[in-house]
């Protein structure tokens, strides 16, 4: 070996020469070939499943090879990523996600020779997932089982569906499956029959582990309902305080629940209408977070810088089911209650958990509430105006943030169209198409609004190409602007022509049955 290695210029071989070091190699090499012991056969395993749906079109089948190579980086748009400017041309891996959402809708099964790429592509982007596992069928499921570098279609992929579909399939899963199996068994029949997944869940809880017990009690957000209530009532006594946490939480998004009346009947004796002051609200925060309370999830030490008593408050009103509030404040509605003044310093902490509550609870009519006309930047406002958006209905989200991003422009509207439905609604397009044109008529950065560009090559109707083309060209150079601003601007719009003519393409190619 040390003669292979160092050559036979520095080290004698065994034989005196090099040809004969590597006759005896291949002498050794069959010796042990002719020594190995046969291996034991394995039973072959069942072949895939079949895909009875219908095959992509040719020219799609193309696209989706064309959209995985730029993934891997083989693409012609890799070149331009890599030297750190993103071109003029489109950015086909962002593109991937909205392909394989219309070939979903459209029915069609994925490719078995792209499978492969598309697991590959869904493990390194967890936003590809659900609408990966749901294109690539069955077959995902039979590849995983052989790769392990694909085990997480197990856990996202068995959601769709109950293993096998006969009788016993989930129960038999549940009890010798792997764990990403179980989650997935167990979300599966909550999606179908709740009532099963649960008595499922009962089955084996007292011998689960507690890190074990969380995933499983997440799992209960889907098809979430009264019939859980008494197990999560005995949740609350769980050893791991985190699934406490978790039965609390799922218990006051239960409106009905005993633990929201708890919590309600707490909160009441802290939120009271000022019949002295002139028709406002009064609060008196908990002075105590008790025993009781603690076990209902509520957590006693508040985070740093936040005083005890309001974050208890917060707490309290956060749990406890909005439609108390109308009939403690006198029969007001939400936009009236919102409106009233708070005594002493608690209006802003008691907004944050009633927005906290609206989203928790999934209420529209307290989100539009509280979320307003869109007259105040968001670091002035109680809540996080994107989760109350995402409360409404998607015409009125795309509403609500054109007059946003028409009062503020577009520092701040990055979280909020992140929210709206795709693709966005023609006011909202016209306001953001505005808004980039404004700011690159007053000399503004370009840069700057790039995480925006992007959205709007993703998520503007692709219609709207031929209406933004003239925007594409080098404006002339102005004196007040920073240097190259007006050509980065103008790449950066021929990007986004060029990738909505290119969505426009994909989405063709996808409904062409012909």
């Amino acid at each position: 070996m040390a003669a292979a290695l160092l050559g036979g210029e520095r080290r004698r071989p065994p034989g005196g020469s090099a040809t004969a070091l590597l006759d005896a190699a291949a002498a050794e090499t069959v010796r042990r070939r002719a020594g190995a012991r046969p291996a034991v056969p394995r039973q072959r395993p069942q072949p895939a499943p079949k895909d009875t749906r219908a095959p992509l079109p040719t020219a799609a089948e193309q696209r989706l090879a064309m959209l995985l190579a730029e993934r891997t980086g083989s693409g012609a748009g890799h070149a331009g990523a890599a030297a750190g400017r993103r071109g003029a041309g489109p950015d086909l891996g962002e593109l991937l996600p909205q392909w394989l959402a219309e070939a979903n809708r459209q029915g069609y099964r994925a490719p078995a020779e792209l499978l492969p790429a598309l697991l590959d592509a869904a493990r390194a982007r967890t936003d590809l997932r659900a609408e990966t596992l749901a294109f690539a069928g069955p077959r995902a499921l039979w590849l995983a089982r052989h790769n392990t570098d694909w085990r997480y279609a197990l856990r996202d992929g068995v959601r769709r569906q109950i293993p096998g579909e006969e009788p016993g399939a989930g129960e038999r899963v549940w009890q010798e499956g792997l764990f990403a199996e179980r989650v997935a068994v167990l979300s599966a029949l909550r999606r179908r029959r709740p009532e099963a997944g649960l008595a499922l869940l009962a089955s084996s809880w007292q011998t689960e582990r507690a890190e074990d017990r969380l995933m499983f009690l997440d799992s209960l957000r889907q098809g979430l309902g009264e019939a859980d209530e008494p197990f999560l009532e005995r949740a609350l006594a769980d050893r791991s305080r985190t699934v406490r946490a978790t039965a609390a939480e799922l218990l006051a998004a239960l409106p009905g629940s005993a633990l929201a009346a708890r919590m309600a009947e707490r909160a009441r004796a802290c939120v009271a209408p000022d019949r002295v002051g002139g028709g406002g609200i009064v609060v008196e925060a908990p002075h105590e977070c008790d025993a009781a309370m603690q076990r209902d999830g509520v957590i006693p030490k508040p985070p740093t810088g936040r005083g005890e008593r309001a974050w208890w408050l917060v707490q309290l009103v956060e749990a406890s089911p909005l439609g108390m509030w109308c009939e403690r404040l006198e029969g007001r509605s939400p936009e009236q209650i919102v409106a009233l003044p708070v005594a002493d310093g608690w209006r802003d902490d008691l907004h944050a958990a009633w927005c906290a509550a609206a989203v928790r609870q999934r209420n529209a009519a307290w989100a539009r509430a509280l979320i307003g006309e869109p007259i105040e930047p968001f670091a002035e406002g109680p809540g996080d105006p994107a989760k109350l958006l995402s409360v409404l209905p998607e015409e009125e989200r795309g509403a609500w943030a054109a007059r946003f991003i028409a009062a503020h422009g577009l520092s701040e509207a990055f979280r909020i169209l992140g929210v709206c439905a795709v693709p966005w609604s023609l006011p909202l397009g016209r306001a953001v198409v505005d808004a980039l044109e404004i700011a690159r008529d007053a000399g503004s950065y370009p840069w700057s609004f790039s995480g925006v560009m992007g959205l709007a090559e993703r998520c503007l109707d692709p219609s709207d190409a031929e209406r933004l083309a003239p925007l594409a060209a080098v404006p002339d150079a102005r004196e007040e602007e920073s240097p190259g601003a007006g050509a980065y601007w103008a790449e950066s719009f021929q990007r986004l022509v060029s990738t909505l003519r290119l969505r426009g393409t994909m989405l063709a190619e996808l409904r062409d049955r012909g």
